[in-house]
């Protein structure tokens, strides 16, 4: 690449991202000097704002809320998991547009197998939500192993287009939000909705919790507390924000761009160090 090629993450918003310090570190661990910006767009400006970015040097971005289905949709090729998803968060310049991945169902799988030392094979799990961030790690979970996944969304209608997606309907199923209290107890509750990130509560059951039940908010920060906090209340023994697949998502993106494999412990380490500093107002 050369030194005017550009990277940026896209989202709105977007000046929290952490994805501009995690690509630095991984640029300064592999001796890449890069240029990656925080960009943010409205619904309405994404097109354009990704056209502009791509003339201006842009040759790779990520995508974050609300924009990975638009994204998907703005691809000139796709790649098997982001077609699989319906959605991107990785997209590489090619000749002619842009070319689309999802690596937020191999980070999340990576993070709860290798980092957490957590089995996903047998589990019995409800994802909460069914837009962008759910149809990324979707079908990852499904590959780790998972004997069900119930899906369920406060618009039905898009979960019941997730389930036709994934086409595996002995295992992945729909449900209606208002029968949550009714769905029994799950081994893994996957909380891919923006409730954190906005002033709605969740107002989960504790049913749903089973005694070896893992918790995972796809959200990091303040968005997690809440349902963490839930899952916390609930008995979960097992509690994990979106903090580690973040890393890891981030690491196959730069790989992809990079063509090099990186060491994602030490950046999650010192993510989980500076949020610890800003908790305690250091």
């Amino acid at each position: 690449m050369s030194s005017t090629a550009r990277y940026a993450v896209f989202g709105h918003p977007v000046a929290h991202s952490l994805s501009p310090f995690i690509h630095a570190e991984f640029g300064r661990q592999v001796g890449i000097a890069l240029r990656y910006d925080a960009i943010e767009a409205t619904i309405d400006g994404f097109a354009a704002a990704l056209e502009r970015f791509a003339a201006e040097g842009g040759v790779g971005a990520n995508i974050t809320l609300p924009h990975k289905e638009a994204a998907f949709a703005l691809c000139r090729e796709r790649s098997e998991r982001a077609l699989r998803a319906g959605a991107a968060n990785t997209l590489t310049l090619i000749e002619g547009g842009w070319r689309g991945d999802n690596t937020d169902g191999a980070g999340l799988v990576r993070d709860i197998t290798e980092r957490h030392r957590l089995d996903l094979r047998g589990r019995r799990a409800l994802m909460l939500g069914a837009g962008g961030a759910a149809r990324g790690v979707a079908p990852a979970l499904l590959d780790a192993g998972l004997e069900e996944l119930v899906i369920v969304n406060r618009s039905p209608e898009r979960a019941d287009a997730l389930v036709d997606t994934l086409g595996d309907p002995g295992r992945a199923k729909s449900r209606y939000w208002a029968d949550l209290g009714e769905l029994g107890d799950f081994e893994l509750v996957v909380n891919a909705t923006s409730a954190g990130r906005s002033a709605r509560s969740l107002d989960l059951p504790f049913s749903l919790v089973s005694p070896r039940c893992l918790a995972v908010d796809l959200s990091y920060g303040e968005a997690a507390i809440a349902f963490t906090a839930w899952a916390r209340a609930a008995g979960c023994p097992h509690v994990i924000d979106g903090l580690g697949m973040l890393v890891e998502q981030a690491a196959l993106a730069f790989e992809q761009w990079h063509g090099k494999r990186v060491e994602t412990e030490p950046v999650y380490q010192a993510l989980k160090a500076r949020a610890a500093g800003l908790h305690t107002g250091d």
